[in-house]
């Protein structure tokens, strides 16, 4: 089977080249390239499918106990300084590389319905590739500089789909947010990698480690500088995969077309921090208090985004904010030692989560023919209700994919969750009671996002609401209603270029309508792992921690709780699954009978109301610190520079200019004067020195 590893560098190579070819072909050749959309976007596609097609062939070999490939060239040398670049394929790259290839492939077939009568259609196609060829690159690099090279390449596509619809103005901001948020952990990882080579003098993931706790135990590199190398670089992780305090461009990004928003969040840039803490698991598991600092992190990020996704209206930020749950949940598992529950929570969720990404894409699709393409009333949830007479199919599969997130057995959340929940209880007790109750409120939002979206009446006719909504949006912008006040279009720009829509802000039907096939077959197909995959894992035959396991064997609590007896099974899966009824039930009772008024509720505890809908108010916090903090210092810079700095300057100047002009009549050309001048100075000094 080595033949089949020799070329596997054509998984990343093929989406490149598909990316090159047509973003080479809309520099020269715009105007007929957009012409041929279809061809464009059906070679786009076919790349990927040949890539993912490749990528099960070498999942299986290694899944049928293939050793782990490693091809290498050296890449630069100095003295005793060698770097090699090349690629690795062993369990975790070949997992990875079939979860990447398969969302990807699904949502760029999906991208063909979404993005039909887009003028940026061909644009999205290359960017989604590169997108696609980058993250590829990064799960196959084998050393940390390779990592960092494809790191930054998935951060800077990020940023062009974030900002895709750049002409206006809160997906140009959003696309700023994340690169500079992300531009924060990235300096980190780069202090992180650097530290640790002068440390260990290696790039390589698992020498690397052992140096590195050799180091610490004979007392060559203090225990503290080990961690703080670690910690460094467990911030990249923080920043990509949206984790606390670095979590505040994830709900921004849904700036960017839903298709990139299922890929950012299922498959690519969050899937990557937290496949570099796997791959940096042997330098984080010898040093006890990284892997705590990673636990508590992804504990405290999971309680944080499900709180405030109970109180989100906009369909896809509250999917953002669960997001930033479920991840939370990954980057704990990994520290807590739970290394193949991580993991495993990590697949299962990319498959659930682009369903249900797609699926509120597919909602936002049926709802612009009833309101428009304004995204203030296509992706508010309050203008929903009733869908599911109206979308069947968008409404069984997001269905599935609540049943998932919410852990209800045989679902493939429910195995990933519980696994996880189960080893975070043989480590820390007040860790796993408080994803534990993460879970509950899980379960309530999702089901509230579901019932509020598909069940009850229709309301996108409501024009009570669009009126309440469009006032809700001019207050976010500083506006009102009234004469001079300012027309709610002006807060975009036109795409320059490109011919916008004319009849972007008008409706062309009473009701919505289901998706093209395009957009609802990824939708079926993603649903058959929704509720399938998670088999592979469970405590009775764990096919998947036999193929995915830890490096190493330092950490034994996560081992010894996946050996878990049937009673403990029992025990643990149905606590997880009772906290998530609690949950469905308290949301069917507002949202689906009307039994309760969640307006009771938020006036009955307004502070905690305030806190989540403002979002634990950190976009304030960070806004005042760091935006305007870092404005002031520059005020005060600016006033530094022009009364002291150049005041010296200017001084400077003045002084040669006056002393220029006073000796220019010392120079007469006459020599008994210059011969006086001598004679008093030398006269002056004489007295001077005599008078010392």
């Amino acid at each position: 089977m080595e033949p089949i590893y020799q070329y596997a560098w054509l998984i990343p190579v093929l989406p490149l080249a598909g990316a090159m070819l047509v973003g080479l072909g809309l520099i020269t050749f715009n105007k007929d390239v957009n012409k041929l959309r279809k061809a464009n976007s059906i070679f786009i596609v076919s790349l990927i499918g040949a890539a993912m097609t490749y990528a099960f062939a070498l999942f299986w070999s290694q899944y049928q106990g293939h050793e782990p490939y490693t091809q290498s060239i050296e890449w630069a040398a100095a003295g005793d300084f060698h770097l090699s670049m090349g690629y690795v394929i062993d369990p975790l790259s070949s997992l990875m590389l079939v979860i990447v290839t398969t969302v990807a492939f699904l949502v760029m077939i999906y991208t063909d319905g979404y993005m039909a009568h887009d003028p940026g259609y061909v644009r999205f196609y290359a960017y989604l590739s590169l997108f696609s060829s980058s993250m590829l690159g990064l799960v196959i690099s084998p050393n940390l500089v390779q990592v960092y090279i494809f790191w930054e390449l998935v951060g800077m596509c990020s940023y062009l789909l974030i900002g895709f619809w750049f002409y206006r103005k809160a997906a140009a901001d959003a696309c700023q947010k994340a690169f500079v948020t992300n531009r924060v952990g990235d300096f980190g990882l780069l202090l992180g990698i650097l530290g640790l080579y002068w440390s260990t003098r290696s790039f390589e993931f698992n020498e690397a480690g052992a140096r590195l706790q050799d180091m610490v135990a004979t007392g060559s590199l203090s225990g503290f500088v080990a961690a703080l190398f670690a910690i460094l670089i467990f911030l990249g992780p923080v920043a990509k995969s949206a984790q606390f305090p670095l979590h505040v461009w994830l709900p921004d990004a849904m700036e960017g077309p839903t298709p990139i928003s299922a890929l950012i969040h299922a498959a690519t840039m969050v899937a990557a921090g937290v496949f570099l803490i796997a791959r940096m698991f042997p330098v984080f598991e010898g040093i006890p208090a990284v892997m705590n600092t990673i636990a508590w992190t992804g504990c405290f990020t999971a309680f944080l985004g499900a709180s405030i996704a109970i109180t989100q209206n906009d369909i896809k930020k509250g999917l953002a904010y669960s997001t930033m749950s479920q991840l939370g949940y990954m980057v704990m598992a990994m520290g807590v030692g739970a290394y193949s529950a991580g993991l495993f929570h990590l697949m299962t969720h990319a498959y659930f989560k682009a369903m249900l990404f797609l699926g509120s894409g597919s909602v936002i699709h049926g709802m612009e023919a009833v309101v428009g393409h304004d995204p203030v009333y296509a992706q508010d949830m309050r203008m929903m209700g009733g869908l599911r007479k109206y979308m069947p199919v968008t409404a069984t599969t997001f269905l599935i994919g609540t049943l998932a997130i919410c852990g209800i057995p045989p679902f493939a959340g429910f195995w990933s969750k519980d696994e996880i929940l189960g080893s975070t209880f043989a480590v820390n007790p007040i860790m796993w009671a408080i994803a534990w109750g993460t879970a509950g409120i899980t379960a309530f939002y999702m089901f509230r996002m579901y019932f509020s979206t598909f069940e009850g009446e229709f309301r996108g006719t409501n024009a009570a609401m669009k009126q309440t909504l469009k006032n809700e949006q001019l207050q976010m912008a500083g506006l009102a209603f009234g004469p001079g006040a300012m027309d709610p279009r002006e807060l975009t720009m036109e795409a320059p270029g490109e011919e916008v829509d004319p009849g972007n802000d008008e409706h062309h039907s009473h009701e919505p309508h289901e998706s093209p096939i395009t957009m609802t077959l990824p939708l079926m197909i993603l649903a058959v792992p929704s509720v399938l995959i998670g088999l592979v894992g469970t405590p009775f035959a764990n096919y998947f921690e036999h193929f995915i396991h830890a490096p190493s064997e330092a950490v034994q609590v996560a081992a010894e709780a996946g050996e878990e007896s049937l009673t403990e099974f029992l025990i643990m899966g149905g606590n997880s699954v009772g906290i998530a009824l609690i949950g469905i039930t308290l949301a069917s009772l507002i949202y689906l009978r009307g039994k309760i008024d969640p307006s009771a509720i938020a006036e009955k505890i307004p502070a905690l109301y305030r806190l989540s809908k403002n979002k634990w108010y950190f976009d304030e916090i960070y806004n005042e610190v760091f935006v305007q903090g870092s404005r002031r210092l520059a005020r005060q810079v600016l006033e530094v520079d022009s009364k002291v700095v150049d005041g010296v300057v200017n001084l400077a100047g003045l002084v040669t200019l006056l002393t220029g002009e006073g000796l220019k009549y010392f120079e007469n050309g006459r020599a008994q004067f210059y011969a006086l001048i001598i004679f008093v100075a030398v006269l002056g000094l004489v007295v001077f020195s005599g008078m010392t």
